[in-house]
Formats: C-alpha cells, structure tokens, sequence
C-alpha cells in the first residue's frame, strides 16, 4: 500500500509540474504558429514579428499569445479604417467647435467639478496643473467619463496593423505596449474598450502613453484607467512631464502649456477647443 501511495504522489507531482510548465517558447514555430492564427496579410505577418520580438524582450511567455490567439473574436473592424480616414481634428474649426462647445458639455463640466472638487483640487495643487484644463481634457476626451468605450483597444490595433500601411511604424509599438499591459495586469487582450485609435480609458491614453505615465494616484497597487483618482492624476502628470508649467495659466499659443496640450493630440483645432472649453466651464462655474 505504502508503494502504491509514494507512487500516486509522485505521479501527482510530475502532473503539476507539467501543468505549471511553459506550454511553449518563443522559437520560429511558435511564432510561425501565430502569425499564422492572427496575421491575413503578409504585412500583418511583417508587424506581428516585430511585436512578438518586443513582447519577448520584455519577457511576455508565448503561452500568453498562444492561447490568445486561440480567440474566436478575433478580427479587423472596417470602422477603425473609416474614422481614421476622416478625423476631426481636420475639420475646420467652426465645424470641430460644434461638437465639443456645446451648453450641454459646459454644463457637464461645471458639475463634473463640483461632484469631484475636492479630488481635483487636490491633484491640481499635487501637479502644479491648473484645475479647469483637467476638467475640460475630461469633457473633450470622454465627455466626463461617458463615452470612452466604442471599439476594443486590440481590435481597433489590429485593423491598423492590417489596413493602415501609414502608421505601421506607430501601431507596432502600440500593440507591442498594450500586450505587455495586459499580460503585466493579467487582462484578457479583447476585455478592455477605448477609441477608434486603440486610446482607452476617461483620459483616453494610448498604450504606451499609458504605461509611460499613468499614476496610482489613489495608492490601491494599479493604475486605473477607469477610475477618476488616477485619471486625472495621469493627465496632470502626462502635462507636467511634456513641458507644462508648473503653477502657470499662460495658455498663450507657443506657450509651454500650450504645447503640453498640444503633445496631448498634436493638432491646432484640438488645443484651442480645450482652452476654449476650460475658459467657459471657468467662467460658467464662478
């Protein structure tokens, strides 16, 4: 009986140990496998590669991707191309005001900081930024908090990867980065929403805008995307960090506040509709 109860148990402990073990590594027939499973084009299979060598640098097992890329859903999304091909910051700037100069969205900041006033204030005097850009950088990137979720983050990047030959230097980082956050926050790739361009989150961070300056503002060990402690912290600090001055509320155009808004969304039309944004939300909550 002793036999048969030593043998049991080392049975059970070469089955642990296999199950505990890498599935796979990052060898020419895993990633060959892959590009397989989740690359349609050769130019897909050119950026993966890329991104599978970044993902290994960074020490990502290829179990991650592999089972992955075992997802059903998996696919490019024909919208991602359509809104990359017409964005809003290339309207004039009439026509872009409109969608973000309205009562409504006034109306909407001035409440969003009284509801959050203490938390904004306290974030405002941590960074040195003034309290009435972080709220319109809200209010134009997610409408405070209520439209940051219309497309996954992977698939939009995926349908870059695959259709948008222009960013294919830009998207393989951003894939590379975004993989890395969901292997490093154990998040399934498809869970997470955001925009058209892969930004996710109330603050609408690219990947790796996210992992470069993202705070854990409310000190729980995670840097929320979703959470306005460490949101509005991660905006005050992705400013400070790109030239805002600290204390300053000279949004003079060429300005270092100027230009951190700028370093935001590198467009003209979207740097003035958020100092026009804070200056009515200012003056209407006085």
């Amino acid at each position: 009986m002793k036999r048969k109860f030593y043998i049991s148990i080392l049975y059970l402990a070469v089955l642990a140990s296999a199950q505990e073990a890498p599935l796979a590594d990052w060898s020419p027939e895993t990633e060959a496998a892959l590009l397989g499973r989740i690359a349609a084009n050769d130019r897909a299979r050119q950026i993966y590669s890329k991104v599978f060598g970044r993902l290994r640098d960074e020490g990502v097992p290829a179990d991650f991707m592999v089972e992955f890329s075992k997802h059903p859903e998996i696919a490019t999304d024909k919208s991602v191309v359509e809104r990359f091909s017409r964005p809003a910051e290339k309207l004039s700037y009439e026509r872009y005001r409109k969608i973000f100069i309205t009562d409504k969205r006034i109306e909407g900041g001035v409440k969003f900081y009284a509801d959050n006033r203490a938390l904004i204030d306290t974030v405002s005097h941590h960074f040195g930024v003034d309290p009435f850009l972080l709220v319109s950088l809200a209010g134009v990137e997610s409408r405070y908090g209520r439209n940051a979720k219309t497309h996954t983050v992977f698939g939009a990047l995926h349908t870059v990867i695959h259709d948008l030959p222009r960013k294919a230097k830009w998207v393989e980082r951003e894939m590379a980065e975004y993989l890395v956050y969901c292997w490093e926050n154990d998040l399934p790739p498809l869970s997470l929403y955001g925009s058209y361009a892969g930004a996710f989150g109330y603050g609408q961070f690219i990947p790796s805008s996210f992992r470069a300056y993202a705070v854990d503002f409310d000190n729980d060990g995670v840097r929320q995307p979703f959470e306005w402690p460490d949101v509005l912290a991660s905006m005050a600090n992705y400013l400070v960090k790109n030239g805002y001055a600290k204390g300053s509320v000279d949004f003079s155009k060429g300005s270092r506040n100027w230009k951190s808004v700028f370093r935001y969304n590198p467009a003209d039309n979207y740097v003035k509709v958020v100092l026009e944004l804070r200056e009515a939300i200012k003056e209407a909550a006085a």
